[in-house]
């Protein structure tokens, strides 16, 4: 780990670049570390073949100007779960910069990864850029959640955030295979779609390629509208196949994407690792 602590103002700056490499006995493990503050990891743990990490923010949150960059590498024929034991925050910007988040992902040769977060919360006032670019090897496999709530629904703070921008670029052994672009202002008419359903919904995006989809639980899928969600869901291209949900509220959100992770696991003939904290 680098100690070195950069401050720019009141700002940080970050970073986690990590690769997962698998052993001769079949093991995954982390072959290379390098973290910083505002991101630590915990002590990882191998569950049902695949190698299950914590990422920490141990500050409150991202404030104005923080910026932290990612860079994960699962090499060929390794299995890495990453997953976040609380949700992140975004503050009230105070000088008007936003806090950026940049991060990129590799999965390579026969190798798998599940990226499942907690949630994405954004305080009144917040200016919040991320930038996620996924690079996946032909035979790789993914599933990669996100879930962008509304705000402190608890303290009235519903889409109170001064903006957001998020970004994301999908590639299949360099084919371009999705592009999300998505700025969030509540000045505009950008957040209209959000909110047309439910007053305070909650986004649940999943994107899942190789084994995850081999068989493909479209029937399942379907059946999940209801009163409180709305999910649609389909292929892309390459293999890769898109889940986006609406829900009504945290409750509902937190049980699908529960039911989600289980549903596709089983479709793939495998059991979810255990994540240490919200799963079994």
């Amino acid at each position: 780990m680098n100690s070195a602590l950069p401050v720019s103002g009141s700002a940080l700056s970050g970073h986690l670049h990590l690769d997962c490499d698998v052993r001769a006995d079949g093991v995954s493990y982390i072959a290379h570390q390098d973290f910083r503050a505002p991101i630590h990891i915990g002590k990882g743990h191998v569950d049902q073949g695949q190698l299950v990490l914590n990422i920490v923010n141990p500050t409150a949150g991202f404030f104005d100007g923080d910026q932290v960059d990612t860079l994960i590498t699962v090499k060929p024929g390794a299995s890495l779960v990453l997953s976040t034991p609380a949700a992140a925050r975004v503050y009230q910007t105070r000088s008007g910069k936003p806090a950026a988040n940049h991060q990129q992902f590799r999965v390579e040769e026969n190798a798998a990864l599940e990226w499942i977060p907690e949630p994405f919360i954004p305080h009144a006032g917040a200016s919040y850029v991320q930038t996620t670019k996924i690079d996946l090897h032909a035979s790789a496999s993914l599933l990669f959640f996100e879930w962008l709530a509304p705000g402190r629904v608890a303290k009235g703070e519903i889409f109170a955030y001064e903006n957001l921008r998020w970004e994301l670029d999908l590639r299949v052994d360099d084919h371009l295979i999705a592009r999300e672009r998505y700025n969030l202002c509540p000045d505009n008419h950008s957040l209209e779609a959000l909110g047309a359903r439910f007053p305070a919904a909650h986004y649940l995006s999943v994107y899942a390629a190789g084994i995850m989809t081999r068989d493909w639980p479209a029937a399942e899928l379907d059946a999940l509208t209801n009163e409180n969600i709305s999910l649609g869901h389909g292929p892309v291209q390459h293999g890769v196949h898109v889940i986006r949900a609406l829900c009504s509220d945290s409750l509902h959100t937190r049980r699908l994407m529960e039911h989600l992770r289980r549903l596709l696991y089983a479709h793939a003939g495998k059991i979810p690792p255990n994540l240490g904290r919200l799963f079994s």
